[in-house]
């Protein structure tokens, strides 16, 4: 700004000490013009009353450098010429000062010279006799009198330029003083000059809209960075070149990066082939969706391309964890052939027993024996498809009604319903411990402490043991179930609880277990928020212990 000033008014300086240079000379030019021309008359009047009287001799006797006389006679002949020979001089009827002098008694031209720097004055008058004396005189042109004030007008020049020079410095610095002093800040508290008045005013007025703009976009921003750090999918926004806005905490550490990777190209945080042909595929066709595993989960991502007004602006990344949801459809493809598998056992067995009786082949006496494996087989399926049905109620995630329940009170109904089975085998059956009282699903305890007590029993030894306390502590309420069986190996321990799985398939074949039982007691204590845990070694027995969190009872 403050240069602009000092050009502004070096230009102006130039132009109207150039102007008025030029000024001048044409107004002195005319000046002397006109006094010269009126000179130029009263010398010829002069000459004209003495060449009256004295005739030719006058002019003869006349010395003068700076006029020059010509006399012309009627015919436009010379008769006498103060500079050159009259007698190889052309006829000067023809001139325009001459003509008219013949008419109106006095005439007058200008005629410039080859060199243009000069120009010769004619004045010329009409005698008695009719014959006329011209007299004229040489002047400098306007360009010649310029070209001899050449040096003095550049000095001229020169100093008006370094005078202006200093005083445009000088006024512009103080010109901008008070405008670098501008607080835009808190531009209506500023002392300046009137004329920013309106700029300052509409300043301020920007600067509440711009405010209450940006505290708009900063609650928008924090929002959405509170909305995406409690995300639990990941999520990263792309500009059009691939580098990255925003990443969330799940994405840093999905893609084991962090919040400075922002600005960076996201193929150098994410550099397997399959991500890079995705966001090729997502640019060029809006989205694309694709599946992979990564830090020993499955996750699936989600890419769509972000446009505006037609033109590409980004992309954003969305990944979900759907390792559950794959390990669940795992579940029920396995649950479904197993459950397809264990319904058909009974069902051909019961089949087989029906169609030998149908056809005669049984003798009488063998009857009883095939309707009791009818019979046993038709239990054995009702005890699955209870079993079956419990397992889905509990997936349900039902609310059933609550109550106080006593383990310990629990623990010896069972074994007072289990004491015909247990007898079978000869094992023995003990309750020990506190009273347990715990507020929860009476249903869902029975199920728990029946389904380990009828594994207890049936991978029990002859002439074994099982031993159920009930224990108080430090909040809790613990179910142990322990046996003299035959153990279960540790590499199994996290096993037994899926359901149709068995240790030992040949003596659940015998005992006729459903292989669900187990994963009925861990659903049912996952809807009382409890922990089992297992200890065991083969042969030497199963100690399982359910704990819950003890609640308090009105």
């Amino acid at each position: 700004m403050t240069s602009k000033i000092f050009k502004s008014i070096i230009a102006v300086a130039i132009v109207v000490l150039m102007t008025g240079f030029a000024i001048i000379t044409g107004v002195l030019y005319q000046y002397f013009g006109t006094v010269q021309e009126a000179q130029l008359k009263d010398e010829l009047s002069l000459a004209v009353n003495a060449t009256e009287q004295l005739g030719e001799e006058y002019l003869k006797n006349l010395d003068s450098e700076r006029y020059r006389l010509t006399w012309i006679a009627a015919d436009g002949s010379v008769i006498f010429d103060s500079h050159a020979d009259e007698k190889t001089m052309e006829n000067h009827a023809e001139r325009e000062e001459i003509q008219e002098a013949f008419i109106t008694g006095q005439g007058s031209s200008t005629r410039k010279s080859d060199t243009l720097t000069e120009q010769t004055i004619y004045e010329a008058m009409r005698l008695s006799d009719g014959s006329v004396l011209r007299i004229s005189v040489s002047r400098a042109t306007a360009l010649k009198l310029v070209l001899g004030l050449l040096q003095p007008i550049i000095v001229v020049l020169l100093i008006a330029i370094a005078f202006s020079a200093w005083l445009a410095h000088h006024i512009s610095r103080k010109l901008m003083e008070p405008l670098n002093a501008v607080d835009l800040e808190n531009p209506l508290e500023n002392e300046v000059y009137e004329e920013l008045s309106p700029l300052l005013h509409r300043i301020h007025a920007q600067q509440l809209e711009i405010y209450s703009q940006m505290a708009v976009l900063k609650q928008k921003q924090e929002e959405f960075d509170q909305i995406t750090a409690n995300m639990k999918e990941a999520l990263v926004l792309l500009d059009h070149t691939g580098r990255i806005l925003s990443i969330n905490p799940a994405a840093q550490v999905l893609f084991d990066a962090n919040s400075n990777c922002e600005g960076e190209d996201f193929v150098t945080v994410e550099r397997r082939q399959n991500m890079r042909n995705a966001l090729e595929e997502a640019e060029q066709n809006g989205s694309c969706i694709f599946r992979d595993k990564k830090n020993g989960r499955e996750y699936q991502f989600d890419l769509g391309r972000i446009d505006s007004e037609g033109v590409y602006k980004g992309m954003v990344i969305l990944a979900f964890d759907i390792t559950e949801q794959v390990n669940a459809e795992k579940h029920r493809r396995e649950f479904t052939a197993n459950v397809s598998h264990e319904l058909k056992t009974p069902l051909q067995t019961i089949i087989g027993s029906a169609e030998l009786m149908e056809s005669g082949v049984v003798k009488e006496e063998d009857i009883p024996r095939f309707v009791g494996h009818i019979r046993k087989e038709a239990s054995r399926l009702v005890t699955l498809i209870d079993d079956i049905i419990r397992l889905s109620q509990l997936d349900e995630n039902a609310e059933l009604p609550e109550e106080p329940v006593s383990l310990k009170e629990v623990s010896e109904e069972v074994c007072e319903i289990l004491s015909d089975a247990a007898g079978l085998k000869n094992v023995s059956l003990e309750v020990t411990g506190d009273t347990g009282l715990i507020t929860g699903a009476r249903k869902l305890l029975y199920e728990i402490v029946y389904n380990l007590c009828d594994n207890a029993i049936k991978y029990n030894v002859q002439g074994g043991n099982v031993k159920i306390s009930v224990s108080e502590e430090s909040g809790k309420v613990c179910l142990t179930v322990q046996d003299s069986g035959i153990g279960i190996a540790p590499e199994e321990h996290s096993k037994i609880f899926e359901r149709f799985y068995r240790v030992d398939k040949s003596h659940s074949k015998q005992s006729g277990g459903t292989g669900l039982g187990l994963s009925i007691v861990k659903h049912a204590v996952q809807y009382h928020h409890g922990e089992i845990a297992v200890k065991s070694e083969i042969n030497s027995g199963a100690a399982i212990t359910v704990s819950f969190k003890k609640k308090e009872t009105n």
